[in-house]
């Protein structure tokens, strides 16, 4: 991108980016302008041009979206955490359903039978995973702990957090303070935040061991603040509480009477709340039967798997991280269910020829990361299934998915929403059904 400094003007803000950002036309041009809705008419400096596109920042609001709100968070426009706060939350739930529903025609060239009433839940205190990034910055005399800036690889300079679910959004600061006070503070590049049912997790990756001061240190913190501390020297398999003993970290399905346990660096979805309505839309959508067997593909920890079993005669879950399926057996073990079984695939690598896969299913769950799952759709066209449930975070690949599952294996497209897993960022959380 060529840097450019442009005299200000005005522009109609005619749509919104799939980044968030507002899109003006001007001299036939787009220009992508942060922080600005369509509807408005805003004025505007370009900073940067592109072949295609310029790039440029919000000078001053002329005339105002009525779905504009303001920010609550004081950081919100530096801290890259979060795109939408000045968008109100219904607005943010259309933008994410036209998202979806263009990706699919665009991309997939399918279009839904119907249109799932949007899964909401809390739009504040709500995340309960985070990786935040800790500098000792010594020209500002402190340490910063935070998410990474907007436009720039920097740890932004937050005091607070109100997306995170408590305590985490309120332990900046004191985290900050205690890192400015290790003997270590320049060698610890990052903390991942995990909050469980009842204790908050956070683990710390250190490039040179602590002393024992260091150590004094950060167990005074975990009694002041009610955390657990863990350290990461290495990678995932060095993480190590740093008190050992410590009971498991753990969340419940109560609508279900599961509970689930997870080690701190585990995926789990974000939003535990709107997990908890996520699990029992796809269970109500599979429309299962008593006598139904179940392929969970992608399956982790068996956050869909166990409530599955429970209404299933037989659920198999599949999954390529060793560890979540151990896990997965584990939680299945605990909560008394023998009706589960779990297997390690790679599920990005042509998987017809295990045994799992060459058995019939009633229904199958899909769960993939961004990459979505175009590897496994054979095994799901040929396993009998009536019906599939596809939770995606990604609309792209859903879509590019949806299209091979109807041009290639069968199926229709009967019904596709949005949850919204993450409020005030522009990630897409979907639900999409396919019937035979």
């Amino acid at each position: 991108m060529k840097r450019i400094s442009a005299a200000p003007e005005e522009a109609e803000i005619v749509d919104l980016s799939h980044e968030g950002r507002g899109v003006a036309k001007l001299d036939g041009k787009a220009v992508f302008v942060p922080d600005a809705l369509p509807g408005e008419r805003v004025v505007l400096r370009r900073v940067g041009r592109r072949r295609n596109f310029d790039e440029a920042v919000l000078e001053r609001v002329l005339r105002a979206s009525p779905d504009r709100v303001p920010a609550e968070c004081p950081h919100f426009g530096v801290c890259g955490g979060c795109a939408l706060q000045h968008l109100a939350p219904s607005a943010q739930i259309a933008f994410k359903q036209s998202q979806l529903l263009e990706s699919l025609v665009r991309l997939g060239g399918v279009e839904p039978a119907s249109v799932l009433e949007p899964l909401t839940g809390p739009v504040w205190g709500y995340r309960r995973r985070a990786r935040l990034g800790i500098k000792l910055v010594p020209r500002k005399g402190r340490v910063l702990v935070g998410f990474r800036e907007r436009s720039a690889p920097y740890v932004a300079d937050l005091h607070e957090c109100r997306v995170l679910a408590p305590p985490a959004g309120m332990l900046i600061d004191p985290l900050a303070e205690l890192v400015a006070g290790l003997s270590i503070a320049a060698r610890v590049p990052q903390a991942e935040v995990a909050v469980a049912d009842g204790v908050c997790a956070i683990v710390l990756r250190v490039l040179d061991p602590p002393t024992e001061a260091d150590l004094d240190l950060l167990r005074g913190f975990e009694s002041a603040h009610a955390v657990r501390f863990y350290l990461q020297s290495g990678g995932v398999e060095s993480v190590r509480p740093l008190q050992p003993g410590a009971p498991p970290l753990g969340y419940a399905l109560e609508s279900f009477g599961l509970q689930l346990e997870f080690e701190p660096t585990d995926f789990i979805q974000v939003n535990g709340e709107l997990n908890e309505r996520m699990v029992g839309r796809a269970v109500e959508l599979l429309r299962l039967e008593p006598d139904h067997a179940v392929l969970d593909l992608f399956c982790g920890l068996g956050n869909f798997s166990l409530p599955l079993a429970t209404r299933a005669r037989e659920v198999v879950g599949i999954e390529g991280d060793a560890g979540l399926v151990a896990r997965a057996g584990l939680n299945a073990a605990r909560n008394s269910l023998g009706n589960a079984a779990f297997h390690v695939a790679d599920l990005f690598a042509d998987s017809s020829g295990a045994p799992w896969a060459q058995r019939r299913y009633d229904r199958v769950l899909l769960d993939p990361p961004r990459a979505g799952a175009r590897e496994i759709l054979p095994v799901v066209g040929g396993c009998g299934a009536a019906r599939v449930v596809y939770i995606s975070c990604h609309p792209g690949s859903l879509a590019r998915d949806a299209g091979l599952l109807v041009r290639e294996h069968g199926f229709r497209l009967a019904a596709a929403g949005v949850m919204d897993m993450f409020p005030h960022t522009t990630h897409v959380e979907a639900v999409a059904v396919f019937e035979r």
